[in-house]
């Protein structure tokens, strides 16, 4: 039965999307279908509930303020300037200045604790960029797509608090634990970009000049404001000066004043970066409300909870019940968002997970990666939706240039899996000390 409920959503959101209603009212929609037919409960009383619950959360307030700052950056010379100081190091790099989003999405990442906050706000300043040198906007974009998941593993990270409670597992410990891991993937995106470089020389444009080592330092002069503006906002989260969304309210003023110290902020400037930020955070929140809905519609109808207690019916050794969870979440990830994937199944697979003798610090880390899998996995991959507001490309032609990246996502946690010290050797570490 669940298998035929399963089908005819998947089928009926398919046809929504197909049919060019917007992404939130499609995942809505699916809901209402959902609820309607298979649950006891008022579908419109709960959409009310559940859609003004998402809309008014303080915690996601962080977000279009990332988004903000995002497009006021877009709008100074700071993306120009980012380029110039970091592209005669890159020279000699396969790949050169693709690496930009890999560097730029891992920085933010240690920032904003968000994948879509990283994901738009590194694309805002990368992708015009990119476009305008001539790199292939494939790559570009699936790179982006990929990198843009590093908010969720680069601590801070919303989903490791979550785990972390559901778990009761010490979240300062999961964030040391997502530091290397994070820097692997970044690294193993990297190589693949070097990789595709050597393999497609003739799509890379040309270095137009070669810089001595003294030229590469004066270039560095460039950064400083895209260091110092870093600084202010990591460093205010990590003193404990301010949390993620005062922080975020930082970068807003101290990228105001990058902008005013540019001679870039006007008054039509201002103007358009709020016009910008507003248009796409409306999009990412109706795509939340929509997607906070249907996973109330499937809480209901009990579709993650029965799924789970199959899994957790098989009594699979440890590996192979590391595989099954892994596809399990990412056939989840086609519905909800990764938050929701969490809460909704933690309570049915720890006991499985404990059972099987697998440490929950380092199996964290694996949820982690996972739940990043299914930002990049149509239709409900969420970095699909973001990257779709700012190309306008189809999502299944964003999900094809992202495949790649899901498939170095799967080599991670094969990593971790073989060596699990990457995860638990920090945490240890910081015990012992």
């Amino acid at each position: 039965m669940d298998v035929l409920i399963t089908a005819l959503l998947i089928v009926v959101l398919f046809a929504l999307l197909g049919s060019g209603v917007w992404i939130g009212l499609g995942l809505a929609g699916v809901a209402w279908i959902g609820m309607e037919l298979f649950s006891s409960r008022p579908a419109g009383d709960a959409m009310a509930v559940t859609i003004w619950g998402t809309a008014s959360s303080w915690t996601l307030t962080a977000l279009p303020l990332f988004v903000w700052m995002g497009e006021i950056l877009f709008r100074t010379r700071l993306s120009d300037d980012m380029f110039r100081g970091l592209a005669p190091w890159l020279e000699r790099v396969p790949g050169r200045l693709l690496h930009t989003n890999i560097i730029g999405c891992t920085i933010f990442a240690a920032v904003s604790g968000s994948s879509a906050a990283t994901c738009a706000t590194i694309g805002k300043m990368t992708l015009p960029e990119l476009k305008a040198r001539g790199y292939p906007e494939d790559m570009t974009i699936g790179t982006l797509a990929g990198a843009g998941t590093l908010g969720l593993l680069i601590p801070p990270s919303i989903i490791m608090i979550v785990y972390g409670v559901t778990a009761n597992v010490s979240i300062a410990q999961l964030f040391i634990a997502g530091v290397i891991p994070g820097i692997l993937l970044a690294a193993l995106f990297s190589g693949y970009i070097v990789v595709w470089a050597l393999l497609h020389p003739d799509l890379i444009p040309a270095a137009t000049e070669t810089t001595t080592f003294a030229g590469k330092l004066y270039a560095s002069r460039h950064l400083i404001p895209v260091v110092l503006l870093i600084g202010l906002v990591l460093g205010s989260i990590y003193v404990g000066v301010a949390t993620a969304t005062e922080a975020a309210a930082f970068g807003v003023v101290g990228s105001l004043a990058i902008s005013a110290a540019q001679g870039s902020l006007s008054r039509a400037t201002f103007a358009a970066s709020i016009m910008g930020a507003t248009r796409l955070y409306c999009m990412i929140a109706l795509i939340l409300a929509g997607a906070a809905f249907l996973t109330l519609a499937m809480g209901y109808i009990g579709l993650p909870r029965h799924l789970a207690e199959w899994i957790g019916g098989l009594r699979l050794a440890p590996f192979a019940l590391i595989v099954a969870l892994m596809l399990f979440y990412v056939v989840l990830g086609c519905f909800l968002d990764g938050i929701s994937m969490v809460v909704l199944t933690m309570g049915v697979i720890l006991p499985s997970v404990e059972a099987a003798g697998i440490d929950l610090l380092w199996f964290g880390i694996f949820i982690v990666l996972v739940v990043e899998m299914a930002q990049i996995t149509p239709p409900v991959g969420f970095n699909l939706f973001v990257l779709q507001g700012m190309t306008r490309r189809q999502i299944t032609w964003i999900a094809r240039a992202a495949l790649p990246m899901f498939c170095l996502m799967i080599v991670a946690v094969l990593l971790i899996w073989l060596f699990p010290q990457l995860v638990t050797a920090l945490p240890q570490q910081m015990k012992m000390g």
